[in-house]
C-alpha cells in the first residue's frame, strides 16, 4: 500500500517543509484506477440519440459507464467508434465526471477514455483521491493498463506528517 504513495511523499519532501504543495506536474501511481480495458463496456442512461453519419452515439441524464470494477459517471457521454462501427474508440464524458476504482476516485469536467490504450485524460478542475490523500491539478492522465498516471497544471496536495 505504501509504495502507491512513494511518488508522491518524494515530491512533497522535495519541495516543503508543511503546508500545501504546488507543482506544474507529478506522477502518481493509480493502483485503484487499474482496470482490464478488454471487457466488455456496459453503458446506462436516461436518454440516447444515435448518428449513423459521423458513427457517434451520445448517451444523456445520470450516464453511468461501467467496464470489470471501474465506474465512470457523467451529464453527458459520447462514444465514438473505430473504423469499422463495431468496436467504441473512445469515450467522451462531459457534465460533471467522475471516475471510481477499488480506494481511488478522480473527478473533473471532462474525460476522454481511449479504449485500446486504456488511456483516460481528466481535464477542468482535476480532483484525484487515494485513501486519506487529495491531490489537485488541472489535468489527469491515467493509464488503466499500467495503474500509472500523471497529474499536471498547478498541481497541489497537502501533506499531513504521520496522517498518510
Amino acid at each position: 500500500m505504501l509504495e502507491r504513495f512513494i511518488p508522491v511523499f518524494l515530491a512533497l519532501a522535495l519541495g516543503l517543509a508543511s503546508g500545501p504543495t504546488l507543482a506544474q506536474d507529478t506522477s502518481v501511481s493509480f493502483g485503484g484506477l487499474r482496470a482490464d480495458t478488454s471487457l466488455p463496456v456496459e453503458v446506462t442512461a436516461e436518454n440516447l440519440t444515435v448518428n449513423q453519419a459521423d458513427g457517434t452515439a451520445t448517451f444523456a441524464g445520470d450516464v453511468l459507464v461501467k467496464q470489470g470494477e471501474m465506474r465512470m459517471q457523467a451529464g453527458e457521454v459520447r462514444v465514438e467508434y473505430d473504423a469499422t462501427g463495431k468496436a467504441i474508440a473512445r469515450l467522451h464524458a462531459t457534465g460533471g465526471v467522475l471516475l471510481v476504482n477499488a480506494t481511488d476516485a478522480a473527478e473533473a469536467q471532462s474525460a476522454i477514455y481511449t479504449i485500446g490504450s486504456g488511456e483516460v485524460v481528466m481535464s477542468g478542475g482535476v480532483l484525484m483521491t487515494q485513501d486519506a490523500t487529495a491531490i489537485k491539478g488541472d489535468r489527469l492522465r491515467i493509464n488503466l493498463k499500467s495503474g500509472t498516471g500523471r497529474m499536471e497544471g498547478g498541481v497541489t496536495t497537502t501533506f499531513t506528517p504521520g496522517g498518510n
